[in-house]
């Protein structure tokens, strides 16, 4: 017994020395931790459109934990196409047990490559209870990742870092990013610019609105870095298809950064819902390592660009805004009930609907959906849903000049692509039926969350 209390006596004094400094309350340090697993899936699982033949190049599940004084706050980013509704929630809150923190501190997003698996295990729920299993990925490999990412969380944290520093850089990526909606005389959509587009009449357009901006945060242990992230806005496809599982041009830059430097990396894909490098590849598979390059150049750019501000828990802050996107008119209940249900339609057909059938109930529940804030210093990070045109990036920059604005999209990938309210009337791809699910008026709910986040 008096060795425990001669303990406890220890570690209150300990407490008290780190806590007060000649009566002045000292400033808790900021820590962080990083971990990565595999996140490949095995030969026959489903990838976005194919099944899988082999693995090209590994797909990773990599992440970054800030600890503090607050509660951890954790960032992670998968070389999936999308993680959506339940996905979601298993992500967060396993993530969240594993960092003894809240799911609300916890953002999960994808790079959106397409020869990479899908995830919503709501949507498989509703198959598996009538009879197909698999039909729009493989649960059971999902589910480990999960777990292997958790574990792996867990146990990074008894080798979380000190960080003294905080690094901000930017960097300009050429010949990349090129808009993927060509409008003609009338302001309709006259050609989608996909991210491989053959002809070169399509090809010749002007790249249109862009951010050609890549953005890098770095932390830092005195002089020596410890992690990176960074935010480029385009969709990540050079070319895809081929049954192999590979985490495509941007990846592919991200992997050469981080051996080359030496430091962790981990890369967010911006506001690149409208946004493909159509412009500048017309499919052929040499391309593919072209772009990486260009992709590279830009985040060495923004790496020599760094500069370098002290950091303590004084200068983080984490807000989350929790919002109710419209939902398209187009999800009608009873039609996507008989396709679920239908043994007849194609596993592909029933998958579908299955997804469109959660986020229908989704928004018929008010059930919201996050969006996030990291402030560090003057840098904030927005984290958002779907498919996000860029111009949702730069007017966040543009709400906050004074500030260093980053954007992660691709988070919770239920609401499909997410437009500006004017392109629903503009045709295009993007705005159909097919490929989103909320309407106009999301725009405005989208901004004034963002500049609700920012103003904090």
């Amino acid at each position: 017994m008096k060795n425990l209390i001669r303990i406890g006596l220890s570690a209150l004094i300990v407490v008290a020395t780190f806590s007060f400094v000649d009566g002045v309350e000292a400033v808790e340090p900021l820590k962080i931790a990083t971990f990565e697993v595999d996140a490949s899936p095995p030969v026959g699982a489903p990838l976005a459109y194919d099944p899988t033949k082999g693995v090209q190049s590994p797909l990773s599940c990599r992440g970054l934990v800030i600890l503090s004084d607050q509660k951890p706050i954790v960032m992670v980013a998968v070389d999936w196409i999308g993680i959506a509704s339940g996905g979601q929630t298993i992500f967060k809150e396993e993530l969240a047990r594993a960092a003894a923190t809240v799911p609300e501190r916890v953002v999960v997003h994808t790079l959106h490559q397409h020869d990479a698996p899908r995830c919503d295990f709501d949507a498989d729920a509703l198959l598996v209870a009538e009879g197909l299993e698999n039909a729009g990925f493989d649960a059971r490999h999902a589910r480990s990742v999960v777990e292997n990412a958790s574990l792996a969380l867990k146990e990074s944290l008894v080798r979380a870092q000190p960080i003294t520093h905080l690094g901000l850089g930017e960097g300009t990526v050429e010949k990349v990013a090129s808009n993927r909606r060509i409008l003609g005389p009338d302001g309709k959509v006259l050609y989608t610019r996909y991210t491989a587009t053959r002809d070169p009449k399509i090809r010749a357009f002007p790249a249109g609105t862009i951010d050609p901006k890549l953005k890098s945060i770095s932390f830092w242990s005195d002089a020596t870095p410890v992690a990176v992230l960074t935010y480029y806005a385009t969709h990540p496809q050079s070319y895809y298809r081929t049954g192999l599982a590979n985490p495509d041009f941007p990846g592919m830059a991200r992997n050469q950064q981080e051996a080359d430097l030496g430091v962790t990396h981990i890369h967010f894909n911006g506001a690149g819902g409208n946004i493909g490098a159509g412009k500048w590849n017309d499919g052929s598979h040499e391309n593919r390592q072209v772009l990486a390059d260009r992709v590279q150049k830009g985040m060495q750019e923004a790496w020599d660009s760094t500069k370098k501000y002290p950091i303590s828990s004084d200068d983080l802050s984490w807000q989350t805004k929790n919002v109710l996107l419209p939902c398209a008119d187009h999800l009608d209940e009873e039609q996507l009930v008989e396709t679920v249900k239908n043994k007849d339609a194609t596993p592909d057909d029933r998958w579908y609907a299955a997804k469109h059938l959660v986020w229908l109930r989704r928004c018929e529940e008010k059930d919201p959906i996050s969006i996030s804030c990291l402030g560090l210093k003057q840098a904030r990070v927005l984290y958002m849903p779907g498919e996000l045109f860029v111009e949702y990036q730069l007017a966040a920059q543009e709400m906050a000049p004074d500030h260093f604005v980053a954007m992660a999209a691709y988070g919770d990938y239920a609401p499909g692509y997410v437009c500006t309210d004017i392109a629903y009337s503009q045709g295009g791809y993007e705005s159909s039926d097919r490929a989103s699910r909320v309407k106009p008026g999301v725009e405005k709910v989208l901004m004034d969350a963002m500049r609700e986040l920012l103003s904090k």
